[in-house]
């Protein structure tokens, strides 16, 4: 259906709008998609290109898969909406605190006041606000909750807050009978929080705590609800809320979570994972736009859980960062919950011809479906937004307050599980239990199940110096086959294997002395220029030689994990940054799937008929040495050694929601449950407590060993 093109104030087209299929302007998908850099030019770019198209095909396909009836949705529903609250952060619900609601000042206009304002949504956690109040009303009022989309307003290093860029928009609200409550966004309000930590700082411990931004965003809208509610002018049971860009996510968020709001519209501020991950639309937003993606959701679901209340989705027909095709199949995947309540006419779509901007077409769409689910009734005519404050007038604040924690709330929010060890068997039996099942409900969810039996393929052969090199692809994943390299004495048979996890550095000192006898085997896994630059060391030759020659019948496994050596990707900082987002946002991480390499590394070995009855070791140091922690514990092999691992996730491995489980120690401890471990480190007294927990178990020191390196 196509809308005829006509001035937007006009009822004409706006009489579509309610029926769910409106567009202005452009219908078709003919506008240009954003040009993303592709994520690079190697093997391993192509490999993870592949692997990110099959992973978001999997969970497109998956997405309301289950939901046939309205029984169905109903039975589920309320699990869904916890989940979303635990992957914002939020399951179990933070204590309610005393909001301390503080009005610093007020302006009166002839037919709105607006009250400067602040509360503490947690003790310490500060939102600086705006309330808009219509004057000449004798009844109680419908109110707006707006949120604020990334607009930073500063003068002279002074921030006043993204509330005072977007009050135009409140103060139309205020002067149609609306109250309307704008609240500041953590980053860009008059206290700066982060949004930034993994897209800019690095702080992919975020990951292994849960945390995102958007959960704090949805929580300062749970309590701005609680605050409305208690307004003696505002009908508590009449609350909407709408926003743009990074406001229009927040919308999604506390309009999916709090049936408190009656009516939604968010504006540019959603798409799915096709656009995010696979078209690269991630790299133009911030954390605040994503929920840690424990449970492997698109983002459809998050639309219907909004259902049957009513819900506009507002978008430009050519916006780069939420593209028109994606967001109409976030539409037309909600709309199918909202079928099964016989409320069609409650999910809408409004389609303009606009990039990422906020232009009157979008306001009013916006507007009239808030006037038609809040107030019952339209306007034939929508005059246009005002802006009418400076900054200076809508601060709240004269002076930060000295006990905020706005800017260190990420280190607070999601609390790390405490660091716990048993003191007996019994209580070791409930602690290992317990943490097995949430390392695979919590943190490896996403690897895949039901996987055939590990392959070998494409085996070549050579030798030198009475060395045998053999090199394998392992096909550990669809889309994913990594490089496995087996080095033996030419002569005799194998009578133990020891299999060496390989990070970038390791490979690359592999290389140089492989590459003097072995270059020709190696050569189609020189896939950088600092690879194929890399010079042989006849020293370093003669060392692996000598190890090799030394200790006979040994098996010597290199394994590289996804991502090392000829899967390497992109150097770029910035576009690995980007690849390690679109694995959270498939409910991933790079380090958590390479756990399960090592887990089927070691299954391929465990298959091999010439190597069955083996002992197996793995030997891996710093962050690998925790990934094989973790694989063992599931694939369980004769013996760990691990060196200079670290003792904290805080600075990697980064796995998902590892810290709300547990942390290395610990890991350590489950390990040597199921294999004998040996730790060399030069911090022994991070192991102190270790090692205490494996006396109290009656453990001896072949179980588990700790001692400093030599």
């Amino acid at each position: 259906m196509r809308a005829q093109k006509c001035h937007p104030g006009r009822f004409a087209l706006w009489g579509l709008v309610f029926m769910g299929v409106v567009v202005s302007g452009n219908m078709a998908f003919g506008q240009p998609r954003p040009e993303w850099r592709p994520l690079g030019p190697l093997p391993g770019d192509a490999m993870l290109s592949r692997y990110f198209e099959h992973e978001v095909a999997i969970l497109r396909d998956n997405c309301l898969s289950e939901i046939k009836t309205r029984a169905d949705w109903e039975q589920r529903c309320e699990e869904y909406r916890r989940q979303l609250r635990e992957m914002l952060g939020l399951d179990p619900w933070p204590a309610k605190s005393d909001l301390k609601v503080t009005i610093t000042g007020t302006i009166d206009r002839d037919d709105f006041r607006v009250e400067k304002l602040y509360y503490q949504s947690l003790p310490g956690l500060y939102v600086t606000a705006n309330l808009y109040l219509p004057k000449n009303v004798t009844e109680r009022v419908p109110a707006v909750l707006y949120l604020c989309g990334h607009s930073q307003v500063k003068v002279d290093n002074v921030s006043y807050g993204n509330k005072t860029h977007y009050h135009f928009h409140a103060v139309w609200f205020a002067r149609h009978g609306y109250a309307c409550l704008v609240l500041d966004s953590l980053q860009l309000g008059e206290i700066e929080g982060i949004h930034h930590g993994t897209y800019r700082y690095g702080m992919w411990w975020w990951n292994n705590r849960g945390y995102t931004p958007a959960g704090v965003e949805a929580w300062n809208c749970v309590r701005a609800i609680d605050y409305l509610q208690s307004r003696p002018e505002i009908d508590p049971e009449r609350i909407g809320v709408t926003g743009r860009s990074g406001g229009g996510a927040y919308s999604w968020w506390i309009a999916a979570i709090d049936p408190r709001v009656k009516v939604a519209v968010p504006v540019a501020g959603i798409t799915d994972l096709q656009n995010h991950v696979v078209d690269g639309c991630v790299e133009g937003h911030c954390d605040c736009m994503y929920f840690v993606n424990t449970y492997r959701w698109d983002f459809p679901m998050v639309a219907a859980l909004v259902a049957p209340r009513p819900l506009l989705i507002v978008n430009g027909d050519h916006d780069p960062i939420f593209p028109e095709d994606g967001v109409r199949r976030v539409y037309e995947t909600a709309r199918k919950i909202y079928r099964l309540y016989d409320a069609e006419d409650k999910i809408g779509i409004f389609v303009t011809k606009a990039a990422h901007d906020d232009i009157q077409p979008i306001q009013e769409a916006a507007f009239r479906w808030i006037d038609r689910h809040l107030l019952g009734k339209e306007r034939e005519v929508y005059d246009p937004v005002e802006k009418v404050f400076t900054p200076q007038e809508l601060k709240v604040l004269e002076e930060i307050p000295e006990d905020q924690l706005n800017t260190t709330i990420h280190e607070h929010f999601v609390p790390a599980a405490p660091i716990v060890f048993p003191e007996n068997a019994a209580q070791w039996l409930e602690l290992k239990t317990r943490w097995m099942n949430l390392l695979r409900e919590k943190c490896f969810r996403g690897w895949p199940s039901n996987m055939p039996p590990p392959a070998w393929n494409n085996a070549k052969e050579a030798e030198a110096d009475g060395i045998r090199l053999a090199r394998a692809e392992l096909s550990v994943q669809d889309q994913i086959a990594l490089p496995v390299y087996c080095l033996s004495a030419a002569e005799g048979t194998p009578r133990r294997i020891d299999m060496e996890l390989l990070d970038e550095n390791d490979w690359n000192r592999w290389l140089s002395s492989l590459k003097v006898r072995f270059s020709e085997i190696l050569s189609q896994d020189l896939v950088t220029d600092e690879e194929k630059g890399l010079q042989g060391s006849e020293e370093a030759w003669q060392n692996v030689k000598s190890q090799l020659t030394s200790s006979p019948g040994t098996l010597l496994i290199l394994l590289l994990p996804r991502g090392i050596g000829p899967t390497a990707w992109n150097s770029d900082a910035k576009k690995r940054t980007q690849i390690e987002r679109r694995f959270m946002l498939i409910g991933q991480t790079s380090d958590g799937m390479r756990v399960f390499d090592i887990i089927r590394a070691i299954q391929a070995v465990r298959r091999q008929n010439t190597w069955k009855g083996l002992t197996l070791t793995i030997k891996a140091q710093g962050r690998f040495g925790v990934l094989a922690c973790y694989a063992s514990v599931f694939e369980p092999v004769d013996k760990l050694i691990l060196t200079e691992i670290p003792a904290t996730h805080r600075n990697g491995p980064y796995i998902l929601n590892i810290s709300r489980v547990m942390e290395v120690p610990q890991a350590v401890l489950l390990a040597a449950d199921r294999n004998r471990v040996e730790v060399k480190t030069q911090m022994m007294e991070d192991y102190q407590a270790l090692v205490a927990a494996a006396r109290r178990l009656g453990w001896s020191e072949d179980k588990l060993k700790v001692s400093p390196t030599q």
